[in-house]
């Protein structure tokens, strides 16, 4: 398995809080660790649909000079100016 730095610092920081609902009194360790699993894949999830959102949103790419959305290969601004000046 293959795990990214991202994924590795959200293991640790998982851990930490199951480690932390362990010393609140009357959370028995199988309560600790089921809420921690699903903390880890509520974050997968939550990152993974933003991911996409982000990714919908963005395209091909955003112009660095007008910061407009990339279609086709051409800025629909800069592009378009630059064929109306002879």
């Amino acid at each position: 398995m293959k795990f990214e730095k991202r994924e590795i610092l959200l293991i640790v920081g998982i851990l930490c809080i199951m480690i932390g609902l362990m010393a609140l009194p009357g959370m028995n360790l199988i309560y600790s660790v089921m809420i921690a699993i699903l903390l880890y894949f509520a974050m997968k999830v939550f990152v993974g649909r933003r991911k996409r959102q982000i990714q919908r949103a963005v395209g091909q790419g955003i112009c660095a000079i007008c910061g407009a959305k990339i279609t086709e290969n051409k800025c629909p601004k800069c592009d378009s100016d630059k064929q109306e000046m002879p």
